[in-house]
């Protein structure tokens, strides 16, 4: 042994690329339709929501809590919509079954 680590090694030879397979390829220089609609999309959204802040104010701009919370009172809006018209078909149908349990107890003449 000669003292030195390196020449313990064994030394690559200069063919050798250690199993790896390296490209010098550059990116794909095909964009797709796909890539530059979703890049014009995420744009848009950034300049709306800009605009958004620029206009109405920094307080007033909607939120996911403001969404949710227009979501849960447009859900109970739906729901007492929902029972008060229950309750008037509940309403007719026991005036009709009235109706015409009166009917029938009138004779025929």
């Amino acid at each position: 042994m000669s003292g030195r680590l390196d020449s313990a090694l064994p030394q690559p030879s200069p063919d050798s690329s250690y199993g790896v397979t390296m490209s010098t390829a550059g990116p794909n220089p095909n964009i797709g339709l796909t890539t530059i609609s979703r890049t014009v999309a995420s744009l848009a959204v950034g300049v709306v929501h800009t605009l958004e802040r620029a206009v109405v104010g920094e307080a007033r701009t909607r939120t996911a809590r403001g969404n949710a919370w227009e979501a849960v009172c447009a859900d109970r809006a739906r729901a007492d919509r929902r029972a008060e018209l229950n309750r008037l078909v509940a309403e007719l149908a026991a005036t009709g079954a009235a109706a015409r349990q009166q009917r029938e107890r009138q004779p025929i003449s």
